[in-house]
């Protein structure tokens, strides 16, 4: 049976936006809401990456081997993925299905190929939301502060690629420009409500 063949309780909401956007902040905050914490289920996502020193496995990623990587592939518990900068990031099948036949409120983040093949898979149940800096600088800024540790081509990488998924935006249902975070924070969260309580 395919996903969009169940019958699901639950939605999918998609965040997307270039590095340095604010979308992981974004989804932090959303997840600390009295209101919605107990209503979001956060889908973390499986990584090829090395881990942070400030993250912990299972919680911000699962972080594996290319060989597991290719397995879980394999073994079809990949509902999406994508290889950003040599590394690969998935989203697990088991877990988001499980969610939603409860009934639970999923909230991904995601680049603009991940959200095509969720919105594709459950056209009815995916709300996609795109982050957007206010300016290029503006992002720019972030990036190389974000890689203060990271080689200039690195940084140069994830600009060209922000700019890419820029021109991306019109394809998403919402687009919010982080310019100010508690405003940008609020105005997510008054989407997120209106779709749970309408």
């Amino acid at each position: 049976m395919k996903p969009s063949q169940i019958k699901n309780q639950g939605l999918i909401f998609i965040i997307s936006g270039p590095s340095g956007s604010g979308k992981t902040t974004l989804l932090k905050k959303l997840l600390l809401v009295r209101t919605l914490k107990n209503r979001l289920a956060r889908s973390i996502s499986f990584t090829t990456r090395p881990k942070r020193s400030n993250e912990k496995d299972g919680e911000d990623y699962f972080f594996l081997s290319d060989k597991q990587f290719k397995e879980k592939q394999k073994a079809k518990k990949i509902l999406e993925w994508t290889r950003y900068l040599g590394c690969y990031y998935a989203t697990p099948k088991d877990f988001v299905e499980k969610q939603l036949k409860k009934g639970k409120y999923l909230i991904l983040c995601l680049d603009l190929k991940g959200t095509l093949k969720i919105k594709r898979l459950y056209p009815k149940d995916t709300i996609t939301i795109f982050v957007m800096p206010p300016s290029l600088e503006a992002l720019k800024g972030r990036i190389k502060k974000r890689c203060n540790t990271t080689k200039k081509e690195e940084v140069q990488k994830r600009l060209k690629l922000a700019q890419a998924e820029l021109l991306a935006a019109n394809r998403y249902d919402y687009c919010l420009v982080n310019k100010e975070l508690g405003q940008v924070a609020k105005e997510l969260k008054g989407i997120i409500l209106s779709k749970i309580n309408g």
